[in-house]
């Protein structure tokens, strides 16, 4: 056998064999704190809506199963005065229309403290590891762009080494997060050594506006800001240390949906479709989405859906999370991470389902070597999974903090 062939397919066994582990797992959010119940009411009062759409903000807004929401900008709360404001006008009452350059100026500029706040705390909880050792910066956001960009920002204020490898997944949406991770697990299969900084950052209330058009309603009831990052590695001596093991991820397209969610960019910021069909379509379809995940796993194939303890779901909504339950037969325990996650944060687009995962790993820290069974949903109608392994570790303690809300925020000062 030739050589060449010998070495590569020693290499591609050794790779197959490799176990990649998430190193440490950090959230960051604004400062300012939206409370739905007022949120609902500036929307509700907008002069320009229709009998109906002041019906459907009343609805969308009560209906979310969401408490809180946090956002990088400070002029959506009534508490905030501006000479010139260009968001909402409190002294009036008026929610504004910037276009989207002053909307995406401000993402240059928050979106930024977020990347940087998010990617330094998951970087502190791995003291063992130098920042020179990062070999690899994936960032994630849909929500805004800007060049030198969010990857670019985190190697100068981090101090990172300046021959970092840096790649930016742009405008995918909620789903993205899984994409990024695959990719780290990729580096890390490839390079033995590698140490790769994953960021998502998304500033969706950037695009917020008021309107009679039930699809920028749900957009406005749901939508909110938010940060994750995780170091994922390899290394040997990795495990002792990491919270989670990255085992499999799979993509499928629904048949149907492509016109049901999307992600556009208009004169007046980034314009959402979510259609009120798209739950219909995730129970129509979530089944078969799983099945090529569970099919890596024959011992889980095997089990029905309960026996996997932990589902990291993607809050997409509470209908989403509805159909989802129903149609796997979770048990409402099952669905706390993800719920709770929507309640306190609302929808951050692609950081959404690490806060999941993190509000997993905060449960029972102590128990570990358990499977997660993990989901996202965006543009296409695209589905994202993924199965992780839970570690046994003192996950609380790693972290430096008390498992609970407290611990799943780092607030932007």
């Amino acid at each position: 056998m030739n050589p060449q062939v010998i070495v590569l397919f020693r290499a591609l066994v050794k790779n197959e064999s490799m176990t990649v582990y998430v190193r440490s797992l950090e959230t960051a959010v604004p400062k300012t704190i939206l409370i739905q119940t007022e949120a609902r009411d500036v929307f509700a009062a907008q002069p320009g809506l229709t009998r109906l759409g002041s019906r459907l903000v009343n609805t969308c807004f009560d209906s979310a199963a969401i408490d809180t929401r946090f956002t990088a900008v400070d002029e959506l709360t009534t508490d905030f005065r501006s000479d010139d404001p260009q968001f909402f006008d409190p002294a009036t009452g008026l929610l504004l229309n910037p276009s989207t350059k002053v909307r995406n100026d401000v993402f240059g500029r928050e979106a930024t403290k977020l990347f940087v706040e998010a990617a330094r705390a998951a970087v502190n909880a791995a003291p063992e590891l130098d920042l020179l050792d990062i070999t690899h910066l994936v960032t994630v956001s849909c929500t805004g762009f800007f060049n030198p960009g969010p990857d670019y920002k985190i190697v100068r204020e981090l101090g990172l080494d300046p021959s970092v490898q840096r790649y930016h997944l742009g405008f995918m949406g909620c789903y993205a997060a899984f994409p990024a991770l695959r990719a780290a697990k990729l580096f890390c299969e490839a390079d033995p050594q590698a140490v790769v900084l994953v960021v998502c950052a998304e500033l969706c209330s950037l695009h917020v506006r008021t309107s009679n058009d039930p699809d920028t309603i749900m957009g406005s009831a749901l939508f909110a800001d938010g940060a994750a990052a995780a170091v994922v590695t390899a290394r040997s001596g990795s495990e002792e240390k990491s919270l989670l093991q990255l085992d499999h991820f799979e993509t499928v397209l629904t048949p149907v949906g492509e016109d049901a969610m999307a992600w556009n960019i208009g004169d007046h910021g980034f314009e959402m479709i979510l259609g009120n069909y798209v739950p219909h379509i995730i129970d129509d379809h979530i089944v078969g989405a799983l099945q090529p995940l569970l099919a890596r796993d024959p011992e889980l194939e095997a089990l029905p859906y309960t026996s996997i303890r932990h589902w990291a779901i993607h809050p997409g909504g509470r209908s989403i999370l509805d159909k989802v339950q129903s149609r796997l037969g979770l048990t409402d325990e099952q669905l706390v991470p993800a719920r709770e996650t929507l309640r306190n944060y609302g929808n951050m687009s692609s950081a959404t389902v690490l806060f999941v995962l993190k509000h997993i790993l905060e449960q029972d820290p102590e128990d570990g070597d358990e499977r997660i069974c993990s989901m996202a949903f965006g543009p296409g109608l695209t589905v994202e999974t993924a199965l992780f392994t839970k570690l046994r570790q003192a996950v609380a303690a790693e972290m430096g903090q008390a498992p609970g809300r407290a611990a799943a925020e780092v607030p932007v000062a």
